[in-house]
């Protein structure tokens, strides 16, 4: 505000009270403070005329409303969808007026694009909390397993391996699991959540901002009030419902920085799916209008991952290089098995088939084999899932039954064959 030559007053902790009001054009507080001083008989803000709030969409300000209901309110926000489902912003404010789109903002050079790479994830085993988002518990069961980590990992060295990295998880727990499976790995990581001292904290944003090659795994702490230009790849190692995090989390990389013009994003949450492209146009008057209707007709998990088709990344491909083909159409399999009058568990047993031999096919004995089939967990879940969808059999505890027997029947499927 100063630099608009706005002459300005902080209200912090230790003001108590304003004997010197009329000094100042313009009053700065965060909500609590300023909602513990207006609560305060002694203290007292007289004349205010307009109030500004920034990061409108989060409830925490409703409290100051019936401080200033005489004067005009101007919330402000990139994202105005209410953090609450219960609490729609159209109960507060009367209109909305909508700026320039992320897609514009890019093309007049005022934000860096973002160049996304979606790694498919079966979510089907989060639940949805009270507040509309996946909770935190089923978060971290799914994303602290071995496989999930492994194909973050996979992920970051494809796709970001030294570029300064931002990792977004939905727990305390999983970011302190990345931190190790990154610091095993010799990666340059830190780990920083809600309970990290100040001073600690003010220590690892000073480390990531002089590090290139740095990896930071955080916990929504730093999806608002955070800006370090210099970051170049953003990982969102979990999954939202929440569309105002979903741009948040993204928009940590979208500063222009020097000469870049873009940043990568790695998807590890079936996000882009769920809301489609960041930069895609949005109808936010609707959104503002009808909140319910948006929030009702988000995508289910069970039909995104319907459309999932799996790709063998390269650097997988190279390890199975001796085989003439890869490709097992399940639907395929499906619809000749039961054109062939056999049962449809044959659709498995030709799928573990296939896997058995392109293993045997790049492997030199029987430990090279089992080995190639920690690479194939991926394809394995994907294929499962698909035969589910055909025997329309969609219960988690089959698929997971489904999932063991087939790497069991894998691992024996090599025996003397060398």
């Amino acid at each position: 505000m100063s630099g608009f030559n706005v002459k300005n007053k902080v209200i912090n902790s230790k003001v108590k009270t304003l004997p010197d009001q009329d000094d100042f054009q313009c009053f700065v507080a965060m909500v609590e403070t300023l909602n513990n001083r207006l609560s305060d008989k002694d203290f007292e803000l007289k004349n205010v005329g307009l109030v500004i709030i920034d990061e409108a969409h989060y409830n925490s300000f409703r409290k100051l409303f019936k401080f200033f209901e005489n004067c005009f309110i101007l919330g402000v926000t990139a994202t105005p969808l209410s953090s609450n489902i219960k609490l729609p912003m159209k109960d507060n404010y009367n209109k909305l007026i909508v700026g320039d789109d992320i897609s514009t903002l890019i093309k007049n050079g005022f934000l860096a694009n973002a160049e996304v790479s979606n790694y498919d994830v079966g979510l089907t085993s989060l639940k949805i909390g009270i507040n509309g988002d996946y909770t935190v518990k089923s978060s971290e069961a799914l994303y602290t397993n071995s496989l999930m980590q492994s194909k973050l990992l996979m992920a970051y060295e494809e796709m970001a391996k030294g570029k300064k990295t931002l990792i977004f998880n939905n727990g305390i727990y999983t970011s302190k699991e990345v931190y190790h499976t990154f610091k095993k790995a010799g990666y340059n990581v830190q780990h920083l959540d809600n309970t990290t001292t100040k001073q600690d904290r003010k220590d690892i944003l000073k480390w990531f901002k002089h590090t290139p090659d740095a990896v930071l795994s955080s916990v929504s702490i730093l999806t608002t009030g955070f800006d370090e230009p210099s970051v170049e790849s953003i990982i969102l190692n979990r999954a939202t419902r929440s569309l105002t995090l979903y741009f948040q989390m993204i928009g940590r990389g979208s500063r222009i920085y020097k000469d870049r013009k873009s940043f990568q994003v790695i998807d590890l949450g079936n996000n882009e799916a769920r809301f489609g492209p960041w930069n895609q146009p949005v109808d936010w008057q609707h959104i503002f209008k009808h909140p319910d209707y948006y929030l009702e007709n988000i995508v289910d998990d069970d039909l995104l991952e319907r459309d999932f088709v799996y790709t063998m990344p390269d650097s997988l491909k190279v390890k199975f290089k001796k085989s003439y083909t890869l490709n097992f159409d399940v639907k395929s399999e499906y619809k000749e098995v039961i054109s062939e009058g056999k049962k449809s568990f044959t659709v498995i047993e030709r799928s573990i088939a296939q896997h058995s031999q392109i293993c045997i096919d790049n492997s030199e004995d029987v430990y090279d084999a089992r080995e190639l089939i920690k690479d194939l967990q991926d394809e394995i879940a994907y294929r499962i899932k698909q035969y589910c969808y055909c025997i329309m059999n969609s219960t988690q505890n089959y698929k997971d039954w489904l999932f063991e027997e087939y790497n069991r029947k894998l691992r024996i499927s090599f025996n003397g064959k060398f």
